[in-house]
């Protein structure tokens, strides 16, 4: 990460059995946040309530609720569980003002409806790993989202997702890496890492006609700015 320049991350929480190990990396690296939430994905584990959400979010290096969200690609059936618990990942973002890190595959109008409903905009968060289309980056944006680009945008096949990429205002920016999954090109095929978020942005750059230097600067502003941090 170092020496590619990324200078901070967010290490992603996606079950309540695998917090640990992400609580520990925060706690050992002061650049490396962390967060609480349990996938939309994940069945076998413990089902997260919005009090131990919120007890758990009172660490020190807890600074988000998620992964939440919906996904309709991996899972079918009667999903109203995976509803359910993105409800409940919701209520304890707006219980511990805490914003929300947003997993949505193939489910665009269900989350949407949901975070209108739950009223989210009041905490926001990240649309992360984003691959819809302009409108619904559009109307998460006016719920006080930010939009996130992956490895994804780098992709040949990826052109509509470009050009969604460049009409995302810069102030509603975000890359990851979605890491170990999604590596950028040229590493795709290979482990995704924290140092690879540069080619994200070094794509972003190009898509926006603007210098990597302003890149870099507003997703990090961004960053800081969603997850409420002093600037180091």
């Amino acid at each position: 990460m170092r020496a590619a320049g990324v200078t901070h991350a967010l290490c992603v929480s996606v079950s309540l059995e695998t917090l640990p190990a992400v609580l520990a990396i925060a706690e050992r690296f002061p650049n490396i946040y962390a967060s609480v939430g349990v996938h939309p994905n994940e069945r076998e584990g413990a089902e997260p309530t919005v009090d131990r959400l919120v007890k758990l979010a009172a660490h020190p290096r807890v600074v988000a609720i998620g992964e939440t969200g919906l996904d309709y690609y991996r899972e079918s059936g009667d999903l109203e569980w995976q509803r359910e618990r993105f409800r409940t990942h919701i209520r304890a973002a707006r219980e511990c003002v805490k914003p929300l890190i947003i997993h949505s595959r193939q489910a665009p109008e269900d989350t949407l409806k949901i975070l209108e409903s739950e009223i989210a905009e009041e905490v926001g968060g990240v649309m992360h790993c984003f691959t819809e289309s302009l409108s619904v980056a559009e109307r998460a944006m006016g719920m006080n989202f930010y939009i996130s680009f992956s490895g994804i945008v780098t992709f040949s096949n990826a052109r509509e997702l470009r050009e969604v990429a460049r009409a995302v205002p810069l102030e509603r920016l975000l890359i990851e890496t979605d890491s170990p999954y999604l590596a950028p090109t040229p590493y795709r095929g290979k482990t995704n890492e924290p140092a690879y978020v540069r080619r994200v942005a070094e794509q972003i750059s190009e898509i926006k006609r603007a210098e990597l230097a302003e890149i870099a600067e507003v997703t990090s502003v961004n960053f800081f700015s969603l997850l409420k941090l002093k600037e180091q």
